[in-house]
């Protein structure tokens, strides 16, 4: 292991919580725009590894999850299940995704930023001037969690990167946003119909597919009326999330965040470029005098560790909102 390399238990997340079922809500913003989240409740400790530690649930942070690109709040689902027997937990939709609205504008960094925090108030996880929420983003969602944790200032709690988050997409992916845009289509034969769509989805990983992950992969399509399924998010809302994804600098980001950060990184997300980048910005944060990133290494599962690691996820998460 690296000097700041980091192993989060398993055994430190609850079992999932089955029964859970999460209401929907929506905050909204001007010029009117509606941002969708699920509230899954929680922040009752009585299910938490060891209850006698457990912190007060009226002090202890929340957490708010952001999805990644072409999803919704719903990829949360193994890692919410769990995290809601010990945390206050919120799933957002971002903007142009899943249920919230799909305007043409409004996602700017600054933009993107707003909503989190809306909703992150809206949900009453910041109704207390001194409440602290820890934030959590997959993908996409880790650098809009980037963006809102260094709004946040002192009331994020922590900042939890999973699978992304720390690379400059415009400096080393060689591509423009229209190159990456177009390497982001779906192949037609997988869009031929829900059967596919699924089959193709459980194909990932056959041992990790239940109920909850054909539920997330629903959430991401529509059944047309000749039985072929179109992603839910609109063309104009992927251009532009990649625009601000391209804008995204974490050496300038990173460190102005306050919080302790985690980066838990997949086989994907620390090969190359990715891996120097996590070290660059390991120096970054050092240079600035900021706690360390720490980092959890994953080298056997893909991007989508939400769905294939969800215990050591949860287990990272909540090591960071047990923290003073």
């Amino acid at each position: 292991m690296e000097p700041d390399d980091v192993a989060f238990d398993p055994g430190g997340a609850p079992r999932p919580d089955l029964d859970a079922v999460p209401e929907g809500f929506v905050v909204v913003l001007q010029p009117n725009d509606r941002i969708h989240f699920l509230d899954w409740g929680g922040a009752d400790p009585v299910d938490a590894p060891d209850p006698a530690d457990a912190p007060d649930p009226v002090d202890a942070p929340g957490v708010l999850l952001i999805h990644g690109m072409a999803q919704t709040g719903w990829s949360w689902v193994s890692v919410a299940r769990r995290l809601r027997r010990a945390r206050r937990t919120v799933a957002m939709d971002l903007r142009g995704h899943g249920l919230s609205d799909a305007p043409t504008a409004g996602y700017e960094p600054e933009t993107l930023a707003e909503d989190v925090l809306a909703v992150a108030e809206g949900s009453g996880l910041l109704a207390e001037p001194d409440a602290r929420v820890v934030l959590a983003g997959h993908g996409f969602g880790a650098i809009v969690a980037a963006w809102a944790a260094a709004s946040l200032g002192e009331r994020c709690a922590g900042l939890v990167l999973v699978d992304g988050g720390w690379v400059d997409i415009a400096a080393t992916s060689n591509q423009d946003p229209d190159e990456f845009l177009r390497a982001l289509d779906e192949p037609p034969e997988v869009l031929r119909s829900m059967t596919t769509f699924l089959a193709d989805r459980r194909a990932f990983d056959p041992a990790t597919w239940d109920a909850d992950q054909e539920r997330a992969a629903r959430a991401t399509v529509v059944e047309t009326h000749a039985g072929h399924v179109v992603p839910t998010t609109r063309p104009h809302a992927i251009e532009g999330s990649v625009a601000a994804m391209f804008a995204f600098r974490p050496l300038v980001v990173l460190p102005s965040i306050e919080a302790p950060i985690v980066a838990l990184a997949a086989s994907d997300d620390e090969d190359g470029t990715a891996g120097r980048a996590l070290e660059a910005a390991q120096s970054a944060l050092a240079a600035a005098s900021r706690h360390a990133i720490r980092i959890a290494r994953f080298p056997a599962d893909g991007h989508n560790l939400l769905r294939y690691r969800p215990r050591e996820v949860c287990a990272a998460i909540l090591a960071l909102a047990s923290e003073p």
